[in-house]
Protein backbone atom coordinates (compact mmCIF):
# COMPACT_ATOMS: atom_id res chain seq x y z
CA UNK A 1 0.00 0.00 0.00
CA UNK A 2 3.15 2.51 0.65
CA UNK A 3 4.06 1.63 -3.21
CA UNK A 4 0.64 2.25 -4.19
CA UNK A 5 0.44 5.66 -2.06
CA UNK A 6 3.81 6.24 -3.30
CA UNK A 7 2.79 5.57 -7.39
CA UNK A 8 -0.32 7.86 -6.60
CA UNK A 9 1.47 11.19 -5.52
CA UNK A 10 3.26 10.80 -8.31
CA UNK A 11 -0.02 9.98 -10.90
CA UNK A 12 1.44 6.57 -11.88
CA UNK A 13 -0.91 4.28 -9.86
CA UNK A 14 -1.99 2.97 -12.91
CA UNK A 15 1.22 1.80 -13.78
CA UNK A 16 2.04 0.46 -9.93
CA UNK A 17 -1.27 -1.66 -10.31
CA UNK A 18 -0.55 -3.24 -13.63
CA UNK A 19 2.86 -3.74 -11.98
CA UNK A 20 1.73 -5.41 -8.94
CA UNK A 21 -0.96 -7.30 -10.99
CA UNK A 22 2.75 -8.86 -13.09
CA UNK A 23 4.49 -10.00 -9.85
CA UNK A 24 1.73 -11.72 -8.83
CA UNK A 25 1.64 -13.52 -12.01
CA UNK A 26 5.72 -14.45 -12.05
CA UNK A 27 4.60 -16.05 -8.43
CA UNK A 28 1.81 -18.49 -10.18
CA UNK A 29 4.37 -19.89 -12.47
CA UNK A 30 4.91 -23.30 -10.35
CA UNK A 31 1.16 -23.79 -10.10
CA UNK A 32 -0.51 -26.59 -11.54
CA UNK A 33 -1.58 -26.02 -15.11
CA UNK A 34 -4.36 -28.43 -16.76
CA UNK A 35 -4.33 -29.90 -20.10
CA UNK A 36 -4.23 -26.45 -21.82
CA UNK A 37 -1.08 -26.12 -21.38
CA UNK A 38 -0.29 -29.70 -23.06
CA UNK A 39 -3.36 -28.07 -26.26
CA UNK A 40 -1.07 -25.33 -26.46
CA UNK A 41 2.59 -26.91 -26.50
CA UNK A 42 0.58 -28.98 -29.43
CA UNK A 43 -0.26 -26.03 -31.45
CA UNK A 44 3.21 -24.79 -31.36
CA UNK A 45 4.27 -27.74 -32.64
CA UNK A 46 2.13 -28.38 -35.27
CA UNK A 47 2.05 -24.65 -36.71
CA UNK A 48 6.05 -24.65 -36.84
CA UNK A 49 6.66 -28.48 -37.84
CA UNK A 50 4.01 -28.52 -40.53
CA UNK A 51 3.01 -26.22 -43.98
CA UNK A 52 -0.33 -24.43 -43.36
CA UNK A 53 -2.39 -27.39 -45.54
CA UNK A 54 -1.95 -29.68 -42.90
CA UNK A 55 -2.44 -27.25 -39.70
CA UNK A 56 -6.24 -28.36 -40.01
CA UNK A 57 -5.62 -32.08 -40.54
CA UNK A 58 -2.91 -32.94 -37.59
CA UNK A 59 -4.08 -35.38 -35.19
CA UNK A 60 -1.10 -36.95 -33.58
CA UNK A 61 -2.30 -35.66 -30.38
CA UNK A 62 -6.13 -35.44 -29.57
CA UNK A 63 -6.08 -31.91 -28.53
CA UNK A 64 -5.98 -31.07 -32.26
CA UNK A 65 -6.44 -27.36 -33.67
CA UNK A 66 -9.77 -25.44 -33.50
CA UNK A 67 -9.28 -22.26 -33.03
CA UNK A 68 -9.06 -19.83 -35.85
CA UNK A 69 -6.60 -19.27 -38.11
CA UNK A 70 -5.62 -15.99 -36.39
CA UNK A 71 -4.70 -17.97 -33.61
CA UNK A 72 -2.89 -20.02 -35.39
CA UNK A 73 -0.69 -17.62 -36.71
CA UNK A 74 -0.10 -16.43 -33.23
CA UNK A 75 1.10 -19.64 -31.94
CA UNK A 76 3.53 -20.07 -35.02
CA UNK A 77 4.85 -16.83 -34.43
CA UNK A 78 5.07 -18.03 -30.20
CA UNK A 79 6.79 -21.16 -31.81
CA UNK A 80 9.62 -19.30 -33.52
CA UNK A 81 10.52 -17.64 -30.02
CA UNK A 82 9.92 -21.15 -28.17
CA UNK A 83 12.60 -22.72 -30.27
CA UNK A 84 14.68 -20.68 -28.39
CA UNK A 85 13.73 -21.93 -25.11
CA UNK A 86 13.31 -25.57 -25.78
CA UNK A 87 13.68 -27.16 -29.02
CA UNK A 88 12.05 -30.49 -28.58
CA UNK A 89 8.51 -29.04 -27.27
CA UNK A 90 8.00 -28.03 -31.05
CA UNK A 91 8.33 -31.87 -31.89
CA UNK A 92 4.51 -33.08 -32.64
CA UNK A 93 5.46 -36.82 -31.15
CA UNK A 94 6.51 -35.09 -28.00
CA UNK A 95 3.38 -35.50 -26.66
CA UNK A 96 2.58 -34.10 -22.75
CA UNK A 97 5.98 -32.61 -22.95
CA UNK A 98 6.43 -30.21 -20.32
CA UNK A 99 10.07 -29.35 -19.06
CA UNK A 100 11.45 -26.38 -16.87
CA UNK A 101 12.03 -24.13 -19.89
CA UNK A 102 8.94 -24.84 -21.73
CA UNK A 103 7.10 -24.30 -18.27
CA UNK A 104 8.90 -20.99 -18.44
CA UNK A 105 7.97 -20.08 -21.97
CA UNK A 106 4.98 -21.23 -22.01
CA UNK A 107 3.96 -18.79 -18.76
CA UNK A 108 5.87 -15.89 -19.54
CA UNK A 109 4.09 -16.16 -23.25
CA UNK A 110 0.90 -15.32 -21.28
CA UNK A 111 2.09 -12.99 -19.10
CA UNK A 112 4.03 -10.61 -21.67
CA UNK A 113 0.85 -10.62 -24.19
CA UNK A 114 -1.30 -9.34 -21.22
CA UNK A 115 0.48 -6.35 -22.30
CA UNK A 116 -2.67 -5.84 -24.93
CA UNK A 117 -4.77 -6.22 -22.18
CA UNK A 118 -3.45 -4.16 -20.07
CA UNK A 119 -3.17 -1.14 -22.85
CA UNK A 120 -7.14 -2.06 -23.50
CA UNK A 121 -7.81 -1.48 -19.66
CA UNK A 122 -6.07 2.18 -19.68
CA UNK A 123 -8.31 3.23 -22.97
CA UNK A 124 -11.27 1.93 -21.41
CA UNK A 125 -10.37 3.84 -18.30
CA UNK A 126 -10.59 7.38 -20.10
CA UNK A 127 -14.55 6.20 -21.18
CA UNK A 128 -15.20 6.47 -17.61
CA UNK A 129 -17.41 9.32 -16.16
CA UNK A 130 -15.85 10.96 -13.30
CA UNK A 131 -18.44 12.49 -11.98
CA UNK A 132 -18.31 10.62 -9.07
CA UNK A 133 -14.94 10.88 -8.19
CA UNK A 134 -14.21 10.76 -4.66
CA UNK A 135 -11.56 13.15 -2.96
CA UNK A 136 -9.59 9.94 -2.32
CA UNK A 137 -7.88 8.03 -5.14
CA UNK A 138 -9.63 4.66 -3.85
CA UNK A 139 -12.82 6.09 -4.15
CA UNK A 140 -12.26 7.15 -8.11
CA UNK A 141 -14.58 5.28 -10.76
CA UNK A 142 -11.34 4.95 -12.92
CA UNK A 143 -8.97 3.54 -9.93
CA UNK A 144 -12.23 1.16 -8.93
CA UNK A 145 -12.68 -0.27 -12.33
CA UNK A 146 -8.48 -0.70 -13.01
CA UNK A 147 -8.39 -3.02 -10.05
CA UNK A 148 -11.67 -4.99 -10.92
CA UNK A 149 -10.00 -5.59 -14.26
CA UNK A 150 -6.75 -5.65 -14.18
CA UNK A 151 -6.69 -8.02 -11.22
CA UNK A 152 -9.83 -9.71 -11.87
CA UNK A 153 -9.97 -13.41 -10.00
CA UNK A 154 -11.31 -15.14 -13.38
CA UNK A 155 -8.35 -14.29 -15.52
CA UNK A 156 -6.30 -15.13 -12.78
CA UNK A 157 -6.76 -18.58 -12.14
CA UNK A 158 -7.48 -19.49 -15.66
CA UNK A 159 -5.00 -17.87 -17.24
CA UNK A 160 -2.73 -18.14 -15.47
CA UNK A 161 -2.90 -20.97 -13.20
CA UNK A 162 -5.51 -23.59 -15.67
CA UNK A 163 -3.17 -21.91 -18.99
CA UNK A 164 -4.92 -20.32 -21.53
CA UNK A 165 -4.48 -16.58 -23.66
CA UNK A 166 -7.40 -15.11 -22.40
CA UNK A 167 -6.06 -12.09 -21.42
CA UNK A 168 -5.16 -11.15 -24.64
CA UNK A 169 -8.17 -12.21 -26.06
CA UNK A 170 -10.35 -9.85 -23.61
CA UNK A 171 -7.70 -7.25 -24.44
CA UNK A 172 -8.67 -6.99 -28.08
CA UNK A 173 -12.30 -7.15 -27.20
CA UNK A 174 -12.03 -4.28 -24.25
CA UNK A 175 -9.71 -2.05 -26.80
CA UNK A 176 -12.68 -2.57 -29.39
CA UNK A 177 -15.18 -1.60 -26.60
CA UNK A 178 -12.71 1.36 -25.98
CA UNK A 179 -12.89 2.36 -29.45
CA UNK A 180 -16.68 2.35 -29.81
CA UNK A 181 -16.99 4.75 -26.74
CA UNK A 182 -14.60 7.01 -28.66
CA UNK A 183 -16.83 7.06 -31.38
CA UNK A 184 -14.00 5.47 -33.55
CA UNK A 185 -16.12 3.25 -35.51
CA UNK A 186 -13.99 1.81 -37.57
CA UNK A 187 -10.96 0.97 -35.29
CA UNK A 188 -13.32 -0.48 -33.20
CA UNK A 189 -14.90 -2.91 -35.82
CA UNK A 190 -11.50 -3.49 -37.09
CA UNK A 191 -10.43 -4.75 -33.86
CA UNK A 192 -13.64 -6.86 -33.28
CA UNK A 193 -13.49 -8.52 -36.86
CA UNK A 194 -9.51 -9.47 -36.32
CA UNK A 195 -10.55 -10.71 -33.06
CA UNK A 196 -13.56 -13.54 -34.23
CA UNK A 197 -10.55 -14.43 -36.13
CA UNK A 198 -8.67 -15.16 -33.00
CA UNK A 199 -11.35 -16.96 -31.20
CA UNK A 200 -14.71 -17.56 -32.39
CA UNK A 201 -16.50 -17.75 -28.93
CA UNK A 202 -16.87 -14.13 -29.65
CA UNK A 203 -19.31 -14.86 -32.70
CA UNK A 204 -21.54 -14.84 -29.20
CA UNK A 205 -21.51 -11.08 -29.02
CA UNK A 206 -21.33 -10.33 -32.98
CA UNK A 207 -24.93 -9.49 -33.14
CA UNK A 208 -24.56 -6.21 -30.80
CA UNK A 209 -21.65 -5.45 -32.77
CA UNK A 210 -23.55 -5.34 -35.97
CA UNK A 211 -26.96 -3.70 -34.97
CA UNK A 212 -24.84 -1.13 -32.92
CA UNK A 213 -22.33 0.04 -35.90
CA UNK A 214 -25.27 -0.09 -38.20
CA UNK A 215 -27.92 1.93 -36.27
CA UNK A 216 -25.58 4.54 -34.62
CA UNK A 217 -22.66 4.81 -37.33
CA UNK A 218 -24.49 4.10 -40.96
CA UNK A 219 -27.65 6.25 -39.72
CA UNK A 220 -25.76 9.47 -38.59
CA UNK A 221 -29.10 11.15 -37.15
CA UNK A 222 -32.53 10.73 -34.72
CA UNK A 223 -35.37 12.21 -34.66
CA UNK A 224 -36.42 13.71 -31.57
CA UNK A 225 -37.92 10.94 -29.82
CA UNK A 226 -35.18 8.81 -30.21
CA UNK A 227 -35.88 7.03 -33.28
CA UNK A 228 -33.64 6.13 -36.36
CA UNK A 229 -33.96 8.99 -39.29
CA UNK A 230 -34.13 6.31 -42.37
CA UNK A 231 -32.90 9.55 -44.51
CA UNK A 232 -30.10 9.87 -42.77
CA UNK A 233 -28.31 6.71 -43.62
CA UNK A 234 -24.74 6.72 -45.37
CA UNK A 235 -24.40 3.83 -47.47
CA UNK A 236 -20.69 4.69 -47.51
CA UNK A 237 -20.00 3.63 -44.23
CA UNK A 238 -21.98 0.51 -44.30
CA UNK A 239 -19.44 -0.44 -47.45
CA UNK A 240 -16.71 0.79 -45.48
CA UNK A 241 -17.58 -2.01 -42.63
CA UNK A 242 -18.20 -4.43 -45.13
CA UNK A 243 -14.95 -4.03 -46.67
CA UNK A 244 -13.34 -4.34 -43.04
CA UNK A 245 -14.92 -7.24 -42.60
CA UNK A 246 -14.55 -9.08 -46.36
CA UNK A 247 -10.48 -8.15 -45.67
CA UNK A 248 -10.00 -9.51 -42.52
CA UNK A 249 -11.99 -12.66 -43.15
CA UNK A 250 -10.10 -12.85 -46.69
CA UNK A 251 -6.86 -12.31 -44.51
CA UNK A 252 -7.81 -14.95 -42.20
CA UNK A 253 -9.53 -17.52 -44.46
CA UNK A 254 -7.92 -16.86 -47.59
CA UNK A 255 -5.09 -19.22 -47.52
CA UNK A 256 -7.25 -22.26 -46.55
CA UNK A 257 -10.17 -21.45 -49.36
CA UNK A 258 -6.90 -21.61 -51.68
CA UNK A 259 -6.81 -25.01 -50.75
CA UNK A 260 -10.42 -26.24 -50.43
CA UNK A 261 -10.03 -27.05 -46.99
CA UNK A 262 -12.75 -24.62 -45.09
CA UNK A 263 -15.19 -27.59 -44.43
CA UNK A 264 -12.28 -28.62 -42.77
CA UNK A 265 -11.74 -25.48 -40.68
CA UNK A 266 -15.06 -25.56 -40.37
CA UNK A 267 -15.54 -28.73 -38.87
CA UNK A 268 -12.64 -28.30 -36.34
CA UNK A 269 -14.56 -24.57 -35.39
CA UNK A 270 -17.72 -26.48 -34.82
CA UNK A 271 -17.64 -29.89 -33.57
CA UNK A 272 -21.03 -30.54 -32.92
CA UNK A 273 -20.68 -33.98 -32.14
CA UNK A 274 -19.50 -32.74 -28.57
CA UNK A 275 -22.10 -33.11 -26.18
CA UNK A 276 -24.68 -30.34 -24.68
CA UNK A 277 -22.38 -29.99 -21.65
CA UNK A 278 -18.90 -29.73 -20.74
CA UNK A 279 -17.23 -32.50 -18.40
CA UNK A 280 -18.18 -30.06 -16.24
CA UNK A 281 -21.79 -28.36 -16.70
CA UNK A 282 -21.20 -24.91 -16.86
CA UNK A 283 -23.76 -23.08 -14.80
CA UNK A 284 -26.27 -22.08 -17.25
CA UNK A 285 -29.61 -23.24 -18.18
CA UNK A 286 -28.75 -26.70 -19.29
CA UNK A 287 -27.04 -27.07 -16.03
CA UNK A 288 -30.42 -26.75 -14.33
CA UNK A 289 -32.39 -28.56 -17.08
CA UNK A 290 -29.76 -31.80 -16.33
CA UNK A 291 -30.38 -31.50 -12.67
CA UNK A 292 -33.82 -31.83 -12.68
CA UNK A 293 -33.41 -34.26 -15.62
CA UNK A 294 -31.27 -36.44 -12.83
CA UNK A 295 -33.47 -35.58 -9.62
CA UNK A 296 -36.75 -36.88 -11.87
CA UNK A 297 -35.15 -39.89 -12.91
CA UNK A 298 -33.91 -40.67 -9.77
CA UNK A 299 -37.48 -40.62 -8.43
CA UNK A 300 -38.68 -42.29 -10.89
CA UNK A 301 -36.43 -45.16 -10.33
CA UNK A 302 -37.01 -44.96 -6.61
CA UNK A 303 -40.98 -45.45 -7.22
CA UNK A 304 -40.29 -48.14 -10.10
CA UNK A 305 -41.57 -45.87 -12.63
CA UNK A 306 -38.57 -46.13 -14.75
CA UNK A 307 -37.19 -49.10 -16.06
CA UNK A 308 -33.10 -49.41 -15.02
CA UNK A 309 -32.09 -50.96 -18.13
CA UNK A 310 -34.33 -48.45 -20.46
CA UNK A 311 -32.02 -45.34 -18.75
CA UNK A 312 -29.22 -44.43 -21.11
CA UNK A 313 -25.53 -45.64 -20.41
CA UNK A 314 -24.44 -42.22 -21.41
CA UNK A 315 -24.33 -40.43 -18.08
CA UNK A 316 -24.51 -36.84 -17.49
CA UNK A 317 -22.33 -37.25 -14.54
CA UNK A 318 -19.62 -39.32 -15.71
CA UNK A 319 -17.29 -36.28 -16.86
CA UNK A 320 -17.68 -37.34 -20.55
CA UNK A 321 -18.56 -34.98 -23.40
CA UNK A 322 -19.74 -36.84 -26.11
CA UNK A 323 -23.48 -36.83 -27.33
CA UNK A 324 -26.01 -38.66 -24.72
CA UNK A 325 -29.67 -38.69 -23.84
CA UNK A 326 -31.67 -37.31 -20.82
CA UNK A 327 -33.38 -40.01 -18.97
CA UNK A 328 -36.89 -38.03 -18.38
CA UNK A 329 -37.06 -35.28 -19.77
CA UNK A 330 -36.38 -34.42 -23.56
CA UNK A 331 -32.87 -34.66 -25.35
CA UNK A 332 -31.80 -31.28 -25.96
CA UNK A 333 -30.05 -30.99 -29.77
CA UNK A 334 -27.50 -28.16 -31.27
CA UNK A 335 -30.66 -26.54 -33.37
CA UNK A 336 -32.47 -26.08 -30.11
CA UNK A 337 -30.03 -24.77 -28.38
CA UNK A 338 -29.58 -22.21 -31.27
CA UNK A 339 -33.24 -21.39 -30.92
CA UNK A 340 -33.19 -20.48 -27.11
CA UNK A 341 -30.50 -18.19 -27.68
CA UNK A 342 -31.27 -16.42 -30.71
CA UNK A 343 -35.05 -16.17 -28.99
CA UNK A 344 -33.01 -14.64 -25.65
CA UNK A 345 -30.99 -11.85 -27.55
CA UNK A 346 -33.90 -10.83 -29.48
CA UNK A 347 -35.28 -8.52 -26.55
CA UNK A 348 -31.88 -7.15 -26.18
CA UNK A 349 -30.83 -6.33 -30.19
CA UNK A 350 -34.74 -4.73 -30.35
CA UNK A 351 -33.86 -2.29 -27.36
CA UNK A 352 -30.26 -1.66 -28.60
CA UNK A 353 -32.35 -0.71 -32.24
CA UNK A 354 -35.35 1.07 -30.94
CA UNK A 355 -34.24 2.48 -27.62
CA UNK A 356 -30.85 4.17 -28.60
CA UNK A 357 -28.65 4.83 -25.12
CA UNK A 358 -25.40 5.31 -26.91
CA UNK A 359 -22.47 3.17 -26.35
CA UNK A 360 -23.84 2.25 -22.50
CA UNK A 361 -26.81 0.51 -24.49
CA UNK A 362 -24.48 -1.09 -26.82
CA UNK A 363 -22.65 -2.27 -23.69
CA UNK A 364 -25.76 -3.82 -22.42
CA UNK A 365 -26.76 -5.27 -25.10
CA UNK A 366 -23.15 -7.23 -25.58
CA UNK A 367 -22.96 -8.37 -22.03
CA UNK A 368 -26.73 -9.37 -22.49
CA UNK A 369 -25.59 -11.44 -25.44
CA UNK A 370 -22.16 -13.14 -23.84
CA UNK A 371 -25.14 -14.03 -20.89
CA UNK A 372 -27.98 -15.06 -23.03
CA UNK A 373 -25.39 -17.60 -25.33
CA UNK A 374 -23.92 -19.02 -21.81
CA UNK A 375 -27.43 -19.70 -20.44
CA UNK A 376 -28.67 -21.34 -23.72
CA UNK A 377 -25.24 -22.59 -26.04
CA UNK A 378 -24.21 -25.43 -26.87
CA UNK A 379 -21.48 -27.55 -24.81
CA UNK A 380 -20.70 -24.20 -23.36
CA UNK A 381 -16.62 -23.81 -21.31
CA UNK A 382 -17.46 -22.83 -17.91
CA UNK A 383 -14.90 -20.35 -19.01
CA UNK A 384 -16.83 -18.35 -20.96
CA UNK A 385 -18.76 -16.50 -18.20
CA UNK A 386 -15.98 -14.01 -18.57
CA UNK A 387 -17.04 -12.13 -21.77
CA UNK A 388 -19.67 -11.02 -19.48
CA UNK A 389 -18.16 -10.67 -16.36
CA UNK A 390 -15.23 -8.27 -17.76
CA UNK A 391 -17.31 -5.89 -19.84
CA UNK A 392 -19.92 -5.62 -17.20
CA UNK A 393 -17.12 -4.38 -14.92
CA UNK A 394 -17.22 -1.03 -16.82
CA UNK A 395 -20.89 -0.52 -16.25
CA UNK A 396 -20.27 -1.21 -12.52
CA UNK A 397 -18.66 2.08 -11.65
CA UNK A 398 -21.43 4.15 -13.23
CA UNK A 399 -24.93 3.24 -11.45
CA UNK A 400 -25.61 1.70 -7.79
CA UNK A 401 -28.43 -0.99 -9.86
CA UNK A 402 -25.68 -1.89 -12.31
CA UNK A 403 -23.19 -2.35 -9.73
CA UNK A 404 -25.57 -4.99 -7.67
CA UNK A 405 -25.97 -7.17 -10.79
CA UNK A 406 -21.80 -7.32 -11.33
CA UNK A 407 -21.48 -8.31 -7.95
CA UNK A 408 -23.84 -11.08 -8.36
CA UNK A 409 -22.84 -11.91 -11.64
CA UNK A 410 -18.90 -11.53 -10.56
CA UNK A 411 -19.36 -13.58 -7.37
CA UNK A 412 -21.12 -16.38 -8.22
CA UNK A 413 -19.35 -16.97 -11.98
CA UNK A 414 -15.90 -16.78 -10.26
CA UNK A 415 -16.93 -19.19 -7.25
CA UNK A 416 -18.04 -21.34 -10.55
CA UNK A 417 -14.80 -21.66 -12.00
CA UNK A 418 -13.33 -23.20 -8.56
CA UNK A 419 -13.16 -27.01 -9.93
CA UNK A 420 -10.93 -25.79 -12.92
CA UNK A 421 -8.16 -25.75 -9.67
CA UNK A 422 -8.96 -29.17 -8.16
CA UNK A 423 -5.18 -30.19 -7.00
CA UNK A 424 -4.69 -29.24 -3.00
CA UNK A 425 -2.33 -26.99 -3.20
CA UNK A 426 -4.04 -24.72 -5.12
CA UNK A 427 -7.15 -24.51 -2.87
CA UNK A 428 -5.66 -21.82 -0.06
CA UNK A 429 -4.90 -19.68 -3.49
CA UNK A 430 -8.02 -19.72 -5.28
CA UNK A 431 -10.18 -19.18 -1.86
CA UNK A 432 -7.29 -16.78 -0.50
CA UNK A 433 -7.38 -14.76 -4.18
CA UNK A 434 -11.15 -14.93 -4.20
CA UNK A 435 -11.75 -13.72 -1.21
CA UNK A 436 -9.64 -10.47 -1.43
CA UNK A 437 -11.00 -10.00 -4.90
CA UNK A 438 -14.52 -10.37 -3.57
CA UNK A 439 -14.07 -8.35 -0.55
CA UNK A 440 -12.71 -5.22 -2.35
CA UNK A 441 -15.14 -5.44 -5.20
CA UNK A 442 -18.18 -4.99 -2.44
CA UNK A 443 -16.40 -2.58 -0.29
CA UNK A 444 -15.06 -0.41 -3.09
CA UNK A 445 -18.48 -0.37 -4.74
CA UNK A 446 -20.52 0.27 -1.53
CA UNK A 447 -18.39 3.14 -1.01
CA UNK A 448 -18.44 4.36 -4.15
CA UNK A 449 -22.24 4.17 -4.41
CA UNK A 450 -22.41 5.00 -0.25
CA UNK A 451 -25.10 7.64 -0.90
CA UNK A 452 -27.57 5.28 -2.65
CA UNK A 453 -29.84 2.54 -1.54
CA UNK A 454 -27.65 -0.74 -0.52
CA UNK A 455 -26.76 -2.97 -3.41
CA UNK A 456 -28.11 -6.53 -2.24
CA UNK A 457 -31.41 -7.04 -0.67
CA UNK A 458 -31.47 -9.77 1.77
CA UNK A 459 -32.39 -12.70 -0.42
CA UNK A 460 -29.25 -11.68 -2.22
CA UNK A 461 -26.92 -11.83 0.91
CA UNK A 462 -28.25 -14.72 1.86
CA UNK A 463 -27.68 -16.18 -1.93
CA UNK A 464 -24.11 -15.03 -1.71
CA UNK A 465 -23.55 -15.90 1.64
CA UNK A 466 -24.35 -19.48 0.43
CA UNK A 467 -21.79 -20.06 -1.00
CA UNK A 468 -19.67 -20.63 1.92
CA UNK A 469 -21.10 -23.32 3.31
CA UNK A 470 -21.15 -24.77 -0.23
CA UNK A 471 -17.41 -25.01 -0.39
CA UNK A 472 -16.84 -25.93 3.17
CA UNK A 473 -19.12 -29.02 2.30
CA UNK A 474 -17.78 -30.00 -1.11
CA UNK A 475 -13.84 -29.44 -0.32
CA UNK A 476 -14.07 -30.37 3.19
CA UNK A 477 -17.12 -32.74 4.25
CA UNK A 478 -17.90 -34.71 1.21
CA UNK A 479 -14.37 -36.99 0.42
CA UNK A 480 -14.54 -38.13 4.09
CA UNK A 481 -18.16 -39.35 3.74
CA UNK A 482 -19.46 -42.00 2.11
CA UNK A 483 -20.95 -41.02 -1.02
CA UNK A 484 -17.61 -39.97 -2.62
CA UNK A 485 -17.44 -43.41 -4.25
CA UNK A 486 -21.29 -43.72 -5.48
CA UNK A 487 -21.51 -39.93 -6.04
CA UNK A 488 -18.70 -39.03 -7.12
CA UNK A 489 -19.79 -36.26 -9.13
CA UNK A 490 -21.95 -34.59 -6.67
CA UNK A 491 -19.87 -31.50 -5.44
CA UNK A 492 -19.39 -30.35 -9.32
CA UNK A 493 -23.45 -30.95 -10.01
CA UNK A 494 -24.62 -28.84 -6.54
CA UNK A 495 -21.14 -26.02 -7.83
CA UNK A 496 -22.81 -25.99 -11.28
CA UNK A 497 -26.43 -26.10 -10.22
CA UNK A 498 -26.29 -23.34 -7.29
CA UNK A 499 -23.97 -20.76 -9.21
CA UNK A 500 -26.59 -21.30 -12.73
CA UNK A 501 -29.46 -19.83 -10.26
CA UNK A 502 -27.12 -16.80 -9.33
CA UNK A 503 -25.96 -16.23 -13.06
CA UNK A 504 -29.40 -16.65 -14.18
CA UNK A 505 -30.67 -14.11 -11.94
CA UNK A 506 -28.31 -11.43 -13.13
CA UNK A 507 -29.33 -12.25 -16.17
CA UNK A 508 -32.75 -11.37 -15.19
CA UNK A 509 -32.28 -8.58 -13.54
CA UNK A 510 -30.11 -6.78 -16.02
CA UNK A 511 -32.71 -7.76 -18.88
CA UNK A 512 -35.40 -6.01 -16.61
CA UNK A 513 -33.20 -3.08 -16.24
CA UNK A 514 -32.31 -2.41 -20.43
CA UNK A 515 -35.97 -2.91 -21.06
CA UNK A 516 -37.07 -0.49 -18.35
CA UNK A 517 -34.87 2.05 -18.66
CA UNK A 518 -35.88 4.83 -21.23
CA UNK A 519 -33.95 5.37 -24.60
CA UNK A 520 -31.76 8.48 -24.77
CA UNK A 521 -33.17 11.04 -27.58
CA UNK A 522 -30.37 12.76 -29.61
CA UNK A 523 -31.19 14.35 -33.14
CA UNK A 524 -27.49 15.40 -33.84
CA UNK A 525 -25.11 13.09 -35.16
CA UNK A 526 -23.78 9.95 -33.03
Amino acid sequence: MAALGLAASGGNWFSALALGVTLLKCLLIPTYHSTDFEVHRNWLAITHSLPVSQWYYEETSEWTLDYPPFFAWFEYALSHVAKYFDQEMLNIHNLNYASAKTLLFQRFSVIFTDILFVYAVHECCKCIDGKKAGKELTEKPKFILSVLLLWNFGLLIVDHIHFQYNGFLMGLMLLSIARLFQKRHMEGALLFAVLLHFKHIYLYIAPAYGIYLLRSYCFTANKPDGSVRWNSFNFVRLISLGLIVFLVSALSLGPFLALNQLPQVFSRLFPFKRGLCHAYWAPNFWALYNALDKVLSVIGLKLKLLDPNKIPKASMTSGLVQQFQHTVLPSVTPLATLICTLIAILPSIFCLWFKPQGPKGFLRCLILCALSSFMFGWHVHEKAILLAILPMSLLSVGKAGDASIFLILTTTGHYSLFPLLFTAPELPIKILLMLLFTVYSISSLKTLFRKEKPLFNWMETFYLLGLGPLEVFCEFVFPFTSWKLKYSFLPLLLTSAYCAVGITYAWFKLYVSVLTDPPVSKTKKQ
